[in-house]
């Protein structure tokens, strides 16, 4: 598969509660950013047949908190295609957060409507075609 815009990878991903960092077992952002990595390393491997590397980020977002329990969904989509660079879009929702009571210390629901938690812009690079 060549890069193009408009292709997508999505990773699913339960949150242990051993990452929580925080009060309200609240997970901290940079959690988001290498689940960025995943999806991106994905992308790579799936449209030029490499791992790629990571140049930079731009207009990260922390729009929702992520928490110990959730599961999220992670979105990757190509933007823009360079020479050696591809532009990604990547999106963080939380599809179903952790809803433990002492009665039900594992229960869980599915979201309705999943929360966007965080987004950003991310440029990795590829080795030259050839």
């Amino acid at each position: 598969m060549t890069a193009t815009v408009g292709t997508r990878v999505v990773h699913r991903r339960y949150v242990p509660y051993s990452h929580a960092h925080y009060a309200g077992n609240l997970v901290d952002g940079a959690y988001s950013l290498g689940l960025f990595g995943d999806v991106a390393t994905e992308m790579c491997i799936l449209t030029d047949g490499d791992e790629g590397l990571f140049a930079s980020y731009s207009d990260v977002q922390f729009r929702e908190p992520v928490r110990a329990g959730d599961v999220l969904e992670i979105t990757c989509e190509i933007t823009r295609v360079g020479s050696r660079s591809r532009e990604l879009a990547f999106a963080v929702y939380v599809v179903a957060r952790g809803a433990a009571t002492p009665e039900r210390p594992g229960a869980a629901t599915v979201l309705g409507e999943p929360l966007l938690a965080t987004t950003a812009v991310g440029t990795v690079v590829v080795p030259p075609a050839g």
